[in-house]
């Protein structure tokens, strides 16, 4: 007997059938599957360099000999981290990343963000993309070429010390200078990478609405009041995600540029975690050794960005990940 509803000879629809979740998900990546091998490339990269590499860890926890492999290698537990933890030339390198990355923190990480302002304030569209491709350029310079401008510039025989010659002034060391050689580091990352940052925050500056900026105006808001009081909450959550990736960062400073200038300064002033487990690995043959300072940076990091991340959300930030 049909169910009547509603008025004479009416009766109930019949149930539709829905496709079941399988051929939902193949229909999807059939539609996509473009895309999704764009992916693939960038995915195997994660999974074999950055995921399949941390089974590379319990190095650490042996005396590796490359010869002899993971299986036949000498088990020593905690040997390593405790010879570590007693190693004066270990602290060194901890001192001296941790001076460097303080500086990079309190000096680069705000400066592509100004820069982007400088950039976003420009009204000419000609004059805002001569200036973007004039402070890109130098992210697209290797290591090599950038130390050797700064030799050209700021060495003995530099430009700088040539004109201070021509004054009558004394010269100035700074490019081989140990006391000098954070201060510089900073300055060349600035220079090189400065323009390249940008890029993010100018996307999210392009997201702030106009009638905001208007609104402040006629209000009698000053340039510093539209900052303060529009640009920047408006740019925030971008701010703290970024913030909170750099601090998962702290340690990792960089290679190439510090491994090019290690000779010149010395391993006193130039010693950094990366080039220390570089030389400790593949100069000395110690790879266990080596191996459990890097897994006490990668430690550290990740304690680092979870404490980051506890205080984006504290603020009312999003951060990296919900937790």
């Amino acid at each position: 007997m049909t169910r009547v509803r509603g008025g004479a000879g009416a009766t109930s629809p019949p149930p539709v059938a829905r496709p079941p979740v399988r051929a939902g998900v193949l229909r999807r990546i059939r539609a996509d599957r473009v895309l999704l091998a764009i992916a693939v490339p960038g995915l195997v990269y994660f999974l074999v360099f950055h995921y399949g590499a941390l089974f590379g860890n319990v190095l650490a926890f042996m005396n590796y000999v490359p010869f002899l492999g993971i299986g036949g290698s000498e088990w020593v537990g905690l040997a390593h981290f405790e010879r570590m933890f007693a190693d004066p030339e270990f602290w060194n390198a901890v001192g001296n990343t941790l001076f460097i990355a303080v500086l990079q923190l309190v000096f680069f990480f705000p400066a592509p963000l100004a820069l982007a302002l400088l950039l976003h304030s420009i009204v000419g569209d000609t004059v805002r993309k001569f200036v973007q491709s004039v402070v890109y350029l130098p992210h697209f310079l290797s290591w090599v070429i950038v130390l050797a401008l700064f030799q050209q510039m700021l060495g003995g025989a530099g430009v700088v010390n040539g004109w201070l010659s021509d004054l009558g002034v004394g010269g100035v060391s700074i490019v081989g200078n140990p006391d000098a050689y954070g201060p510089l580091v900073v300055a060349q990352l600035v220079w090189k990478e400065c323009g390249w940052a940008t890029i993010i925050f100018l996307a999210a500056l392009s997201q702030v609405d106009e009638q905001q900026y208007e609104a402040a105006a006629i209000d009698g808001a000053n340039w510093g009041r539209r900052l303060w009081h529009v640009t920047l909450p408006a740019i925030r959550p971008v701010i703290v995600l970024l913030l909170v990736l750099r601090l998962g960062e702290f340690l990792s400073i960089g290679f190439e540029q510090f491994f090019l200038q290690r000779q010149s300064v010395g391993p006193e002033a130039g010693e950094v975690l990366e080039t220390f487990v570089y030389f400790t690995a593949f100069a000395g043959g110690d790879f266990g050794y080596a191996a459990a300072v890097g897994l006490f940076k990668g430690v550290i990091g990740i304690v680092l960005i979870y404490t980051a991340n506890k205080v984006a959300h504290r603020l009312g930030e999003q951060g990296v990940y919900k937790a």
